[in-house]
């Protein structure tokens, strides 16, 4: 058995269905914030949910293999708009982690490449993290407390610095999307995407179902405590995936640009990938290329 915390939402329901495809029972916890009941369908048989917060997970009583935990407020503007979600982050985090502590049971859990804000790339686990908002403030908490729970009490767990995750199932997310998804779903009805600056920022594009493939590795591995990136290792422009997006959909048409106004605004993201192979034996398969031409395929068959 396994529970997964945002389990209805954009990563947690790929977690769901790729292990309800193995016949594992899963217990979802969820408030539906970002998340959906329809991101489950197909496996909703399987599992049982629970429309809750986080740190509802006191209410499950069986003992699992692992807890994902995913359900965390996961955009830097939500945080912006409410501060107080920093302080929900680490209260979930410490129930959360109370609860493999009680349950002895192993931890995997959701970070932030965001945590490299003004550190040049390619960024390594071993960065000193700089103090930039209220979202990456409440993913450090997190990793400390994690650290922590691990000194203090021996609880089993491992995080994992997601890269800028795109994806089938964003749709719920809305405008707390990737911008793959949300230039998609303009460029779609003909509409030009609205870019934030010239364009030339990057990021490393991680395809979810490699997301989920780290999720599972590091289920299963023996290492006690652990912090990894998980991303390509390869920086893309912002003008350079519009350009994919045009491509694959056989358009051509150009973004608007708009000045980016963000004073602590993440210039680049690029993974350094060398500590996630050599422990964890992850290394992403899916190129952006590949990923935008899924994407498509997905939407189209929807529409």
């Amino acid at each position: 058995m396994y529970v997964i915390t945002g389990g209805a939402g954009f990563i947690g329901s790929h977690i769901a269905h790729r292990l309800a495809s193995g016949a594992e029972k899963l217990v979802v916890i969820d408030n539906l914030f970002s998340g959906n009941e329809g991101n489950l369908s197909g496996i909703a048989g399987k599992i049982q949910l629970i429309k809750a917060e986080s740190r509802a997970i006191s209410q499950v009583s069986q003992k699992p293999e692992a807890v994902f935990h995913q359900g965390v407020y996961s955009s830097s503007p939500m945080y912006k708009d409410n501060p107080f979600l920093t302080a929900k982050a680490i209260e979930d985090m410490v129930a959360v982690l109370e609860y493999c502590r009680a349950k002895d049971c192993r931890l995997v859990f959701a970070s932030s490449s965001s945590l490299y804000n003004g550190i040049e790339p390619p960024h390594r686990e071993t960065a000193r993290i700089k103090v930039t908002d209220y979202y990456t403030e409440a993913r450090y908490a997190m990793e400390r407390l994690a650290e922590l729970y691990f000194r203090l009490y021996g609880v089993r767990s491992i995080g994992l610095r997601y890269f800028s995750v795109y994806g089938e199932r964003e749709e719920y997310k809305r405008q707390y999307a990737n911008l793959v998804s949300q230039f998609l779903w303009a460029m779609m009805k003909g509409e030009a995407p609205v870019v934030f600056g010239d364009g030339k920022q990057t990021r490393d594009f991680t395809y979810v179902e490699d997301v989920v493939d780290a999720n599972l590795l590091a289920a299963k591995s023996r290492i006690r405590f652990g912090i990894f990136n998980v991303g390509t290792g390869r920086e893309t422009s912002i003008n350079e995936m519009i350009a994919l997006l045009n491509q694959k959909l056989g358009t051509s048409i150009a973004p608007l640009y708009r000045q980016n106004t963000i004073k602590n605004y993440v210039a680049r993201t690029q993974a350094d990938t060398s500590r996630a192979e050599k422990k964890l034996g992850f290394k992403a398969k899916v190129p952006l290329e590949e990923g935008i031409r899924r994407l498509i395929e997905y939407y189209k068959s929807r529409s």
